[in-house]
């Protein structure tokens, strides 16, 4: 993937860093995978808002991403590599020996042309998926399932990876990318490789409209508030606000708020770094 940076030909140009789009194949998506996706702009079912600082933004079609992988045995050809604008990451079209197509979250090195396959007996090679108990031990992963058959929910996002570490009886302990190790049912599946468009972390936006064309309305500080609208409103002149803390007035930094007793706490080993 690469990046451009932009000559500063206008001020919203000037600190714009964007990803280049050379590795995209195709720019249309495939019409039997695409859906609506409608926004809220913040608001529930009653009209009311209850999330804010949303709204606006561009036009979306919501790509249906295959995270099951649940084709075992069938290779598919990697048809294209696409943008997506619901994620960070590439997405790529598979056409299945049988007929059938979907996406998948491209990863690293995955091209044109390419064969990917899932199921047990699927060898451990880029884009391939298949359970963590036919992964060899050090392998580079992503696309994690936390229970068999739910489909991949850790470690989709552009650039990420996470690396099988050892084995402990049913588990696998793997290195996530936030530094945590933990156990999974080595029955789950993930996929080999790391997320493409690594590229991604080094972006910059350079304007606060291409926020707007996210969906995302202008939020203002707490600080600046009066008290009546925040708990670090308030004060003479520009005053700091005290400890840094939430509209309910949770404190925001240093304060625990996993649940002691979570079910998932006697699944990790080490906790992810401060």
């Amino acid at each position: 993937m690469g990046i451009r940076k932009l000559k500063p030909t206008t001020p919203g140009q000037r600190h714009k860093i964007i990803g280049a789009f050379d590795k995209i194949t195709a720019s249309t998506p495939e019409k039997s995978l695409v859906t609506g996706k409608k926004r809220t702009g913040g608001r529930n079912n009653t009209g009311k808002m209850t999330m804010r600082y949303i709204g606006g933004g561009h036009k979306q079609k919501y790509r249906l991403i295959d995270f099951k992988r649940n084709k075992d045995g069938i290779p598919a050809t990697v048809k294209s590599i696409e943008y997506d604008p619901n994620r960070t990451s590439r997405i790529a079209l598979l056409y299945y020996a049988d007929g059938a197509k979907s996406y998948i979250v491209a990863p690293n090195g995955l091209e044109v042309g390419q064969t990917v396959m899932s199921g047990t007996q699927a060898t451990p090679e880029i884009g391939n998926s298949l359970p963590m108990q036919q992964i060899p031990v050090g392998t580079i992963i992503h696309n994690i399932e936390l229970r068999p058959g739910q489909g991949a929910k850790l470690v989709r996002s552009a650039g990420a990876f996470a690396q099988l570490t050892s084995r402990e009886g049913d588990y696998a302990i793997i290195k996530m990318p936030s530094g945590e190790t933990r156990k999974i049912l080595s029955t789950c599946k993930a996929t080999i490789g790391s997320v493409g468009n690594s590229d991604h972390a080094l972006e910059k936006s350079g304007k606060a409209g291409r926020s707007r064309w996210l969906g995302r309305r202008p939020r203002n500080r707490g600080v600046v508030m009066n008290p009546v609208d925040h708990p670090m409103g308030g004060g003479e002149g520009r005053a700091s606000g005290g400890h840094p803390r939430s509209r309910t007035g949770l404190y925001a930094k240093g304060l625990k708020t996993r649940a002691p007793k979570k079910h998932s706490s006697k699944y990790i080993i080490e906790r992810r770094k401060k």
